[in-house]
């Protein structure tokens, strides 16, 4: 699904955030990356995603639609949720009524409060993440990227997002995904890898039920 080989990053003159780093995620996988701050976990996801460039090394076997949960989701926005979420669609290539249906389906699952027609940046932080949830699902991708994706849910709508994981990788999508707590990363994940001195390694561990 995507392949990581030889991957860098350095910014500027500063210490290697990542260094060779070799791995590859395949169709239906759900992969947990786990590392201290400031061990360069976001910067994994985001290469992966396509968003950061890598110092040295390649990106390929990259899927043609990639759903992406940042760290920090820019909510300060006036659109409604509704309407933003239907005009992401949009320009991923839904049809209207398509995305319509998709950013209703989603929202109704993800339970929104106050509702999908308050402006983004009138949310809470855990009903602007919901928000973020949603628009990395909104054209189902083939590759789904969730950089801390529990944080600030409230429990239903955690429960909700492990459901959106399953369905995902059921469909024959790839899930990468990090959290701090070590018990959501081994008991959502069919894989692990582990950063720390800027190296990735694969854990051994592996989700019971996986082989």
């Amino acid at each position: 699904m995507v392949t990581l080989a030889g991957v860098g990053k350095q910014y500027g003159r500063g210490k290697a955030v990542l260094m060779d780093v070799n791995l590859s995620v395949r169709a239906g996988d759900v992969v947990a990356v786990v590392g201290g701050n400031g061990s360069g976990k976001s910067t994994l996801l985001r290469i992966m995603a396509g968003i950061t460039a890598p110092t040295t090394g390649i990106r390929t076997n990259v899927p043609r639609s990639i759903g992406y949960v940042p760290e920090r989701f820019p909510a300060n926005t006036r659109m409604s949720a509704r309407s933003y979420l239907h005009h992401m669609g949009r320009i991923r290539g839904l049809a209207t009524r398509k995305a319509s249906e998709r950013t209703d389906e989603l929202l109704e699952r993800l339970k929104l409060e106050p509702g999908p027609d308050f402006a983004i940046r009138d949310l809470s932080k855990g009903n602007a993440q919901k928000v973020a949830v949603a628009q990395s699902l909104i054209t189902r991708p083939g590759l789904l990227i969730l950089d801390e994706p529990w944080s600030g849910l409230d429990s239903s709508a955690h429960g909700t997002l492990t459901e959106l994981i399953v369905e995902t990788a059921a469909s024959g999508s790839a899930v990468v995904f990090t959290d701090h707590r070590e018990s959501v990363s081994r008991v959502e994940a069919s894989a692990r890898y582990e950063i720390e001195g800027g190296r990735v390694r694969r854990s051994l561990y592996r989700r019971q039920g996986h082989r």
